[in-house]
C-alpha cells in the first residue's frame, strides 16, 4: 500500500498502464511487468486492471486504489451521487466508508462529512482516494458521532456468495436498526430485500429502489427525517430521472393490449409500484397480477414493443406466425409463464432476415386463464 502511494509506485503504475493487459498480449504483458518490477508486478498489474474495471462504475477512477472485493461492493458513481443529493446540506457520517466511493459524492453535497471503517486496508485506500475527508477506524455498531446522519452499507457478500437474509449482513441489519433507532440514518440493502422482514425488524421509514442502466442496483432505507408524508416506497430510475412513490395515484384499469406493450423498469416492479407508474403515464395492465403494461403512446425515454399480432401460445403456433413474417431473430420476454426464453428460441429453429420481439404472458386467472404471445416491433 505504501509503495503504491509513493512517487515510485505512481510511476510504476503509469508504466504498467501502457500495456494492454488483455487478449493475446496478456501473458507477454504480465511477463514484461514482472521483468521490470519483480515481486511488485502482481500488485501493480492488479491495480491497473481494477482501475480499468472501475471505469464502468465511476467517472474518474484513474488514480484510485482498490481491492477486487471492495470494487465489487462499491456503489456506482451515479447512484452515490443521487443519494448525496438527498443528503445535501446535512452533516453525514459514512460508518462503513470502505475505499471511499460514497465519501467522494458526499463531500460535494454535505455540509460536513466524516468516514469510518473497521478494515484497516480499505481505510488506508480511502485516505488515498479521498484525502480531503477526515477518517477514523471504528465499528458501525458503535457510531463515533453524535448528531450526524449515519450512512451504512452492510456487506451483503461472503466471497462470491450473496447474503439474502438481512440479518446475515455484516453488520447484521437487525442490530444496525436497533443501534440507529434514535438516529437519522440511511442504510443500503440488497434490491431483493424482503419488505415484510423490514417490517418485522421495526423499520418504519421509506424504502427506495434505485435502477441504473436498466438494472436494479439497490434498496435504500431512509429514516423518517428524509421521507415525504405518506411515502413508504419509492422507485427511482436514474436513466430517465423519474421517481414514482406509493403516495401517487394508482387508478389503473385492466384491458386488452393497445398499440404498445411496456415492461416497466425493474425498480418500479420491485417497489410494487406498477399501477402507480401506469396511472401516471395513462397506461393500463394486461392482467391484474402481471407487470406488463399497455398504452397508445410510450413514456419518454422508455423502450416499448409495438403490437403487430397476437396468438394463443404454443410453440407450433408461434413458429408458424414468425415464419410467415420471415423472422429469423427473435427477442423473447416472459412473465407469469414457465418458459425459458433461450431454450424456446433454440427450439423455434427460425429462418429469415426479419427481427421481432415476442412478449409471452398469462392473461386471466382460474379456468379463464390463457397464455398469449404478442408479436411486436421494438421501439429500439
Amino acid at each position: 500500500m505504501r509503495y503504491l502511494r509513493s512517487d515510485a509506485g505512481r510511476l510504476a503504475l503509469d508504466e504498467v498502464a501502457r500495456h494492454r493487459l488483455a487478449g493475446p498480449t496478456l501473458i507477454a504483458d504480465i511477463a514484461s511487468a514482472r521483468a521490470q518490477f519483480g515481486e511488485r508486478s502482481a500488485v501493480l498489474v492488479e491495480t491497473v486492471m481494477l482501475r480499468r474495471k472501475a471505469a464502468a462504475k465511476f467517472a474518474d477512477a484513474a488514480g484510485w486504489l482498490f481491492t477486487d472485493e471492495a470494487l465489487q461492493q462499491a456503489t456506482a458513481g451515479p447512484v452515490a451521487e443521487h443519494r448525496a443529493q438527498r443528503l445535501a446540506g446535512a452533516v453525514v457520517h459514512d460508518a462503513t466508508c470502505s475505499i471511499g466511493t460514497e465519501l467522494a459524492a458526499l463531500r460535494n453535497r454535505a455540509a460536513y462529512v466524516v468516514g469510518s471503517d473497521l478494515d484497516p486496508v480499505r481505510l488506508a485506500m480511502a485516505r488515498h482516494n479521498v484525502p480531503d475527508v477526515p477518517l477514523c477506524r471504528a465499528d458501525a455498531l458503535r457510531p463515533v458521532t453524535a448528531d450526524a446522519v449515519v450512512v451504512v452499507d452492510p456487506a451483503r457478500r461472503s466471497g462470491s456468495r450473496r447474503r439474502f437474509d438481512p440479518r446475515a449482513y455484516l453488520p447484521p441489519l437487525d442490530e444496525l436498526l436497533e443501534v440507529l433507532r434514535d438516529r437519522d440514518h440511511v442504510v443500503k440493502c440488497a434490491p431483493g430485500v424482503d419488505f415484510g422482514v423490514l417490517g418485522e425488524l421495526g423499520f418504519e421509514g421509506e424504502v427506495e429502489i434505485t435502477s441504473l442502466a436498466g438494472s436494479v442496483r439497490e434498496a435504500c432505507l431512509w429514516s423518517r427525517r428524509f421521507t415525504e408524508a405518506l411515502v413508504r416506497r419509492r422507485a427511482t430510475m436514474l436513466d430517465t430521472a423519474e421517481q414514482v412513490t406509493d403516495a401517487d395515484p394508482d387508478d389503473c384499469p385492466v384491458a386488452a393490449a393497445g398499440r404498445w406493450i411496456v415492461d416497466p423498469d425493474g425498480a418500479v416492479v420491485r417497489a410494487g409500484l406498477v399501477r402507480h407508474y401506469a396511472a401516471r403515464h395513462g397506461m393500463w395492465q394486461l392482467d391484474a397480477d402481471i407487470a406488463y403494461l399497455s398504452g397508445d403512446r410510450l413514456p419518454d425515454g422508455v423502450r416499448g414493443f409495438e403490437v403487430l399480432d397476437q396468438v394463443a401460445f404454443s410453440e407450433r403456433h408461434l413458429r408458424q406466425a414468425l415464419s410467415a413474417r420471415g423472422v429469423g431473430a427473435v427477442e423473447i420476454l416472459v412473465r407469469g409463464v414457465d418458459v425459458d426464453p433461450d431454450a424456446l428460441r433454440s427450439r423455434l429453429r427460425l429462418r429469415g432476415s426479419a427481427h421481432l420481439s415476442v412478449v409471452i404472458t398469462r392473461l386471466g386467472s382460474g379456468a379463464a386463464s390463457r397464455v398469449t404471445a404478442f408479436l411486436c416491433r421494438p421501439s429500439r
